[in-house]
Parts: structure tokens; C-alpha cells; sequence
């Protein structure tokens, strides 16, 4: 795609890279076959060939508007079309840069800006921890809307205090440890079992991702050289992977060293923590083998686990098939939806707060698909995911961790 950019984007970082990529899109429109707003909407401009083509024309120097932000708005950022694009066209980092532009040329309203200002704010904050503590307490008080973002609270169990030779950096987040605790405490306690020790570095927090894709880029940033700072000391002593378990925040990870890749004094760090970071599924098969004998019940073969692979594992870290092979090994009855298996459930992150009503029409889809299977729970990889699916299923919606965690320890 022919990109003459304007003069003020022409000597930027962020205005070459969008040009390299913009040049790289044919307008096949293959995307939209599987873009999910574009399915549900119908509009050009709500896919991300329209999308491409509105940042390119504010590249241009045409004035974006309110119309030009909405549309931005509405991609759930899936990135389930560079997974069709046959020209390898990187749409998530364009979006991002194409969002950036037109947030500090077009004012949002004063309410958009306030809920907004609070979820990234509030999100990451030490005090989100209490807050999910006192919804929970008071949660068959709360209205339909509030309650369906306030799991019920589970039992985290017992943390493992072996030693293991083998280490790995485990990334605590910030929304997961509150909302659902048993995800970090099944995954140490599954790790240890093949003989791996997981190391919580204490002052890494968030990943950064939910201000960077809410346009605080220069905060989220912030966030990820906070999180190289705290796991530096132990990436020289030979950690030998950082483990992620939520696949929102393992793509963020994965992106830092593109994210830093212009910062002299972050670069080289960012691109080593890029390198060294797993989503955790993608060490199953070291770990299948050292936990096969060690199953203390072994998996109902009737009882079908329906598995929804998040979009940021299977499309924004290219990830497929591996939760369903390895959990599958160890007796398993994994199956993903034979419909649409790659549409997004519409969680997105702050996606559902955002944009309800399309996330929940995604969700009920979703849902009716992997209702099909018949499934005694449903198993997914990103806390989000996990959320949203469950506000709309009396069926149990659990990390797959979580049920391996079970098979191992009763």
C-alpha cells in the first residue's frame, strides 16, 4: 500500500514503522473473513482493512474525528487477522501507533476520559487487591453488571517451599492474584511437581498492557522497565525462563523488546526478557513427562474439558494446538469448539467494560459453541477470558492449570 506520509509523522519513530507496515498490506481483504467486529457490524471501516486504511490517511495528514477514534475503538485488538493475513502485515503495533495519533488530536468526552482514567489507573493499583476482596464479600449484593466482574473466590491452597535446581521467574500480575489467586498458587505447585522452582520476583506488577492498549503508552512503558528492573539480578544468576500464565500478559512480555527497542538504556534488557519469556503451556513438554507418574487421580476420559484458546495465545503469540496435545497425553478429554474456534469471546481486556454490548454478543456466541460440546467445565488460558466467559455460563469456566493442578493433588 502507497504511503506518502505527512511531514510531521515523516522524521518520527512511530510514523516509519507504521509506513513499513502499511506497505507491506495488498488490501486482499482477507482479514475481514475473520475479523470479529467486522462479522457482527458489517462495516468496512469496523475491519481491519478500514481501520488500516483510516490511520493511513491520518498518517497522510488528514484530520481524524470523533467517527475515526470510534472505529479504532471497536477492534478488540485480536489480532486474529494477522493470523490470516497472508502478507504478514503486523496490525497490532500499527493499531496501537494509529490510536496514539488520533487520542491527542480528537478529545474524548469527560466520561469516556474518567472510566478510561480508572481502569488503567485502578487496575494496577496495590489497592485492586482489597476492592475484588470487598466485592466478593458483598458480592450477592451487587447489581447484575458489577457482579458479573467479581468472581466468586476460590481456596488458593497451599504456595511450595522446595528448592529446585531448575528456576524460573514467574510474573505475579496484577488483576489475577486478586481476582482468581488459585491460577498463581496451581501453577507454582504444578512446576514444583516436575521439579522446577518458581520464583516471584516482589516488586514486578503489572505487564504494562492495560495502559499501554488504554493510549497511557508512556505509562505502560514505565511498567515494563519496572518489571526488567525486578527481574534483571535474576535473569544474570541463570533463571532460565519467565513464565507467564496469563496469555494477555505473556504477549505483552513478548513485545518488550519491541516496545524498548529505541531505548538505549532498556534495549538490549528488554529484548533478553522478550526472549526468555514462555506462556506456560509452552513448557508442557518438559513438564508431561515429569508429571505423567505423579497423577494422584487420573482424568475422567467422560468428562470433556471444552478448551477456548484466548486470542492473545493463539494469535498474538502464535500459539496453537499445545494445551489440547499435552493436556490430552496426560488422559484429558480436550476439545476446542468446531465452530469458530478462532473468534474472540470478547473479553479483550478492558474490552467488555468498554464496549459491552459487542463483547457480550461475542461472548453468548462463544459460549453456544462450546456449549455444543457438552463440556463438564470449560478451560481457558488468560484471566480475562476466564471472566467474561463465566458472567455468562453456570458452567465452571477454570485456567487449565487449575485442573491439572487437581489431577496431581486431589
Amino acid at each position: 500500500m502507497q504511503t506518502q506520509l505527512a511531514p510531521e509523522h515523516q522524521q518520527t519513530a512511530a510514523g516509519r514503522e507504521a509506513e513499513a507496515i502499511l506497505r507491506k498490506c495488498v488490501h486482499c481483504g482477507f482479514c475481514t473473513a475473520t475479523c470479529p467486529t467486522y462479522q457482527l457490524l458489517g462495516d468496512e471501516l469496523d475491519g481491519p482493512r478500514g481501520r488500516i486504511y483510516l490511520i493511513k490517511q491520518v498518517l497522510e495528514g488528514a484530520e481524524p474525528t470523533r467517527k475515526t477514534q470510534r472505529h479504532l475503538d471497536r477492534c478488540l485488538t485480536c489480532r486474529n487477522c494477522e493470523t490470516t493475513c497472508p502478507s504478514g502485515v503486523q496490525y497490532g503495533h500499527l493499531v496501537d501507533i494509529g490510536r496514539a495519533i488520533v487520542d491527542a488530536k480528537v478529545p474524548r468526552p469527560a466520561g469516556e476520559r474518567t472510566v478510561r482514567w480508572l481502569l488503567k489507573e485502578g487496575l494496577p493499583s496495590p489497592l485492586f487487591g482489597p476492592a475484588m476482596k470487598l466485592g466478593q464479600a458483598v458480592r450477592g449484593l451487587l447489581p447484575a453488571s458489577l457482579k458479573a466482574k467479581v468472581p466468586e473466590p476460590r481456596p488458593a491452597g497451599a504456595w511450595p517451599v522446595r528448592t529446585h535446581a531448575r528456576q524460573v521467574l514467574m510474573l505475579a500480575g496484577c488483576v489475577q492474584p486478586a481476582m482468581a489467586p488459585s491460577i498463581n498458587a496451581a501453577t507454582a505447585r504444578v512446576l514444583d511437581a516436575a521439579g522446577i522452582q518458581p520464583v516471584v520476583a516482589p516488586q514486578a506488577g503489572c505487564c504494562g498492557a492495560v495502559k499501554f492498549h488504554l493510549n497511557d503508552q508512556t505509562g505502560g512503558l514505565a511498567q515494563a522497565r519496572a518489571n526488567i528492573d525486578a527481574w534483571w539480578p535474576l535473569v544474570a544468576q541463570g533463571a532460565e525462563a519467565i513464565v507467564v500464565n496469563a496469555s494477555g500478559c505473556g504477549v505483552m512480555v513478548k513485545d518488550y523488546g519491541h516496545l524498548l527497542r529505541d531505548d538505549p538504556a532498556y534495549a538490549q534488557k528488554a529484548a533478553r526478557v522478550s526472549e526468555l519469556a514462555r506462556d506456560l503451556s509452552e513448557l508442557l513438554p518438559d513438564l508431561v513427562p515429569a508429571l505423567k507418574p505423579r497423577l494422584k487421580q487420573r482424568p475422567d476420559a467422560q468428562r470433556v474439558v471444552a478448551y477456548h484458546p484466548p486470542c492473545t495465545l493463539q494469535h498474538g503469540q502464535q500459539l496453537r494446538g499445545g494445551v489440547e496435545r499435552w493436556l490430552g497425553e496426560l488422559g484429558f478429554t480436550v476439545q476446542t469448539a468446531r465452530v469458530e474456534p478462532h473468534l474472540c469471546c470478547g473479553s479483550a481486556g478492558t474490552y467488555s467494560v468498554l464496549e459491552p454490548e459487542i463483547a457480550h454478543t461475542l461472548r453468548d456466541r462463544k459460549l453456544g459453541h462450546l456449549g455444543d460440546l457438552r463440556p463438564a467445565v470449560i478451560a481457558s488460558a488468560n484471566i480475562g477470558c476466564i471472566t467474561h466467559l463465566q458472567s455468562g455460563t453456570a458452567t465452571p469456566v477454570r485456567h487449565w492449570v487449575e485442573l491439572l493442578d487437581e489431577a496431581l493433588h486431589g
